[in-house]
């Protein structure tokens, strides 16, 4: 097919093959092919969700060398960027999360590394939703769950989860591949939506590396998919691989939008930046505390960016902004654990946003 036919059979909503998102991502980032996907893709989101973007917000409840060691983190022991752990209060958790409220984050995201005490996430999770406002969405980032904990989750008040599988797992990092995508299916069966990603994106990554990535991100019908670039960690032993620019991340970012089911609505990208947003995305994060990508303790010194900051990228890309709580993990019903395997077709239904404003 060439460049026609292909966004013909994105404005038909036809399904695309391996082969097909594979061509797509062969072309430059800076050819006139690939500036057409970016185009188509900024039209299907926008057309999803009616022009507004969503701002989501994340904190961590702790600092810690990870026994995991995926080998992009800076949390991972083998990088040896933190030699201890730190953990924040309670009433820090508390602070965090309603000052992202306040800020008009459309969702709020609880993190920790992978070895944190699951009970005591659960104990301070469930301090922080009694805290805020019963609309407002909580969204748990945490390790691999058995189906027991998935469940407790849903019980402590989380709408969702981000989970993903992320590219070259058990190569790249410690945790086998099939332990990912069972715990997707375990957060599925419970009832929580699945926020996901093909992450974190390097140089070496094959195009179809990144096409199989995409289709599995769609197979589920998650609230949403999208790309990220791998941010460089000093010192760490993958760093020499290098990094994509931001131009190659966009172009997978809208691809990624093309290669998603329609039923998908959001179309993530991190870090936040106007590229990314032009390409297709809907969807940047706010971070505070502690983050995989940073060598502070504090991101919001470092590479953080603020509610506000995400939303000024976004207006500057032409994007309205959606006021109130997220639609993309409170608007749709999940995908029943069947649906969790390698496919291109989703088949939940999306709901049109029938409440929220636009913020501009």
């Amino acid at each position: 097919m060439d460049i026609d036919d292909l966004l013909k059979k994105s404005r038909d909503e036809g399904t695309f093959s391996r082969e097909e998102l594979v061509q797509m991502l062969a072309h430059a980032p800076d050819a006139p092919e690939t500036y057409r996907i970016m185009a188509e893709a900024n039209r299907i989101s926008k057309a999803l969700t009616g022009n507004r973007a969503e701002v989501h917000a994340q904190f961590a409840l702790n600092l810690a060398p990870c026994p995991c060691n995926c080998a992009f983190c800076s949390f991972a022991r083998i990088n040896g960027v933190f030699t201890r752990e730190t953990r924040i209060s309670p009433e820090e958790a508390v602070a965090r999360a309603r000052q992202f409220e306040t800020d008009g984050a459309n969702a709020v995201f609880v993190m920790t590394t992978a070895a944190y005490p699951f009970g005591l996430f659960l104990e301070i999770s469930q301090e922080v939703r009694r805290s805020l406002k019963p609309e407002t969405v909580l969204v748990a980032n945490v390790g691999d769950q058995s189906p027991l904990n998935a469940r407790r989750l849903k019980d402590a008040g989380f709408a969702g989860v981000y989970h993903a599988l992320r590219l070259r797992e058990g190569s790249d990092t410690g945790i086998p591949p099939d332990r990912r995508r069972d715990s997707i299916r375990a957060f599925l069966e419970a009832g929580l939506q699945v926020g996901t990603c093909v992450e974190p994106v390097g140089p070496e990554h094959t195009n179809e590396e990144i096409a199989e990535m995409i289709l599995f991100t769609g197979s589920f019908n998650p609230a949403y998919s999208g790309a990220a670039r791998r941010i460089k960690i000093p010192g760490s032993e993958i760093g020499k691989r290098g990094m994509i620019s931001e131009l190659r991340m966009a172009q997978i970012v809208a691809v990624t939008r093309l290669g998603v089911p329609r039923s998908v609505p959001g179309n993530c990208t991190h870090e936040p930046c106007t590229l990314g947003a032009a390409a297709g995305a809907n969807l940047f994060w706010a971070e505070a505390g502690a983050n995989p990508r940073d060598t502070l303790e504090r991101t919001e010194e470092g590479r953080g960016k603020t509610v506000e900051d995400c939303r000024a990228l976004f207006r500057e890309s032409g994007w309205d902004l959606l006021e109130g709580p997220s639609h993309f993990y409170g608007s749709r019903g999940c995908e029943p654990a069947a649906g969790v395997g390698i496919s291109s077709a989703g088949q939940g239904v999306y709901f049109p946003l029938e409440r929220g404003r636009v913020r501009r």
